[in-house]
């Protein structure tokens, strides 16, 4: 298993999921980290020149984050964790969430900033998912 967490520092989960300069990829084996490594990641210094639709007349209803755009944007920032099952963050629009899980990967928003403390909440079952942060 591979979980993914957001990170600026590669110590701590990031709290913006489109901020975050890349990715910090465990890997899992017999419920323990045997791996780590750092991907880049796209973001908003990347995306800094394309058309937001949600700026211009049109934007989609569901709000931020949901339009074609946004959507094609999310899943470029997928691609580079597709082998992940987990995406940790602490924080992220409702949009990447949604766009995370339809690209097959759980994305869960934490509390906890550390992320060995993180992925082994997960793993004990203990991390809950603050949807309620996502905006």
């Amino acid at each position: 298993m591979k979980i993914a967490a957001v990170s600026e520092d590669g110590k701590t989960i990031s709290q913006h999921f489109g901020r975050a300069p890349f990715y910090v990829v465990v890997t899992i084996e017999n419920n323990k980290i045997v791996g780590r490594e750092i991907r880049e990641k796209m973001g908003h210094a990347q995306f800094a020149g394309e058309p937001h639709v949600e700026e211009a007349h049109g934007a989609d209803p569901r709000g931020h984050g949901f339009d074609a755009g946004a959507q094609s944007r999310h899943a470029r920032m997928a691609a580079a964790i597709a082998d992940c099952q987990v995406l940790l963050a602490r924080g992220m629009g409702a949009g990447a969430y949604e766009s995370m899980r339809q690209s097959g990967i759980r994305p869960i928003i934490t509390d906890i900033a550390s992320i060995d403390e993180a992925v082994q909440a997960y793993l004990a079952g203990r991390l809950v998912d603050h949807t309620e942060w996502l905006h």
